[in-house]
């Protein structure tokens, strides 16, 4: 029996830290960012709709997106970022179900599928159990300007933007806190992973 769990958090939560740590318990994690990545590739299911939709100076002197470029036409623009996600994250989750599917057939004990926009995108329905990792927005917020060196407006900017800790918690059969010490951290992630093998 294979057990999807499908981790998830806002900017700066830990979530990507609560990933290591399972995987250090045994997990296999895949990151949605890394699958991502491969959606811009040529060769690709979304490499042709792409450059069709947002124009061939979106292609890089080696042939393949830049990212860059790309991204300075979508995100300051809400419309055309919908259209970029209307392309790729359909490919995404075919591409994470297929490799899903395989990785049942070998009887993986425990999968992380690591994605910060799983609810946004509607992945859960690929995944068994929805984790949320949550901060304290102040906390979220001194986090990202520490680590991004941002201002304060410009940190807020970002974390609301996203959706807020209650509004992921409503998909989630596991909600973990982040807003103590690493100890704390792994001492609840230890909890919850004590459940699983119990099922698993």
């Amino acid at each position: 029996m294979t057990i999807v769990i499908g981790l998830t958090g806002g900017i700066a939560s830990g979530k990507s830290v609560v990933s290591q740590m399972l995987s250090e318990r045994g997990a296999l994690v895949i990151d949605a960012d890394k699958v991502g990545h491969e959606a811009y590739k040529r060769g690709s299911g979304c490499y042709d709709a792409v450059v069709g939709t947002f124009g061939a100076d979106v292609v890089g002197a080696d042939g393949e997106i830049d990212r860059k470029v790309l991204g300075g036409k979508v995100f300051a623009e809400p419309s055309l970022r919908k259209r970029l996600e209307s392309i790729v994250w359909p490919w995404m989750r075919e591409t994470m179900d297929g490799r899903l599917a395989k990785i049942r057939t070998e009887g993986t004990p425990v999968v992380v599928l690591e994605a910060a926009v799983l609810i946004e995108a509607d992945w859960t329905p690929i995944t068994d159990q929805v984790w949320v990792v949550t901060v304290a927005p102040e906390i979220a917020r001194a986090r990202v300007m520490e680590r991004n060196g941002l201002t304060a407006e410009q940190a807020d900017a970002r974390i609301t933007a996203q959706l807020t800790n209650a509004e992921r918690a409503k998909h989630a059969q596991v909600t973990i806190d982040n807003s103590g010490t690493v100890d704390e951290l792994k001492l609840r992630v230890a909890a919850e992973w004590e459940k699983l093998v119990a099922i698993a």
